[in-house]
C-alpha cells in the first residue's frame, strides 16, 4: 500500500512541478500562457516557482515513501 501511495504522491509532484515550471517560463521569457493552470487561477511568476518547490517536495516524499515500503518488506 505504501508503494502505491508513494507512486501517487510522486506522480502528483511531477505534474505540479511541471505546471509551475511551465507557468514561470512562459510568463517570464515568452509573455504567453502555457499549461492548464492559468485556466484555473492567475498566479504571479514567483508563485509558479513556489509550485515548482512544492512539486519537488512531493516527488521527494513519494520516493522516500516507496523506499520505506521496500525496506519494511525486506525486514
Amino acid at each position: 500500500m505504501r508503494t502505491a501511495i508513494g507512486y501517487t504522491v510522486e506522480s502528483i509532484g511531477y505534474v505540479v512541478g511541471v505546471q509551475g515550471l511551465l507557468g514561470f517560463a512562459s510568463r517570464t521569457f515568452f509573455g504567453t500562457e502555457w499549461g492548464w493552470l492559468h485556466k484555473v487561477v492567475d498566479l504571479p511568476p514567483a508563485a509558479h516557482l513556489g509550485l515548482v518547490a512544492v512539486g519537488l517536495a512531493l516527488v521527494v516524499v513519494g520516493v522516500r515513501t516507496r523506499k520505506a515500503a521496500g525496506l519494511g518488506e525486506a525486514a
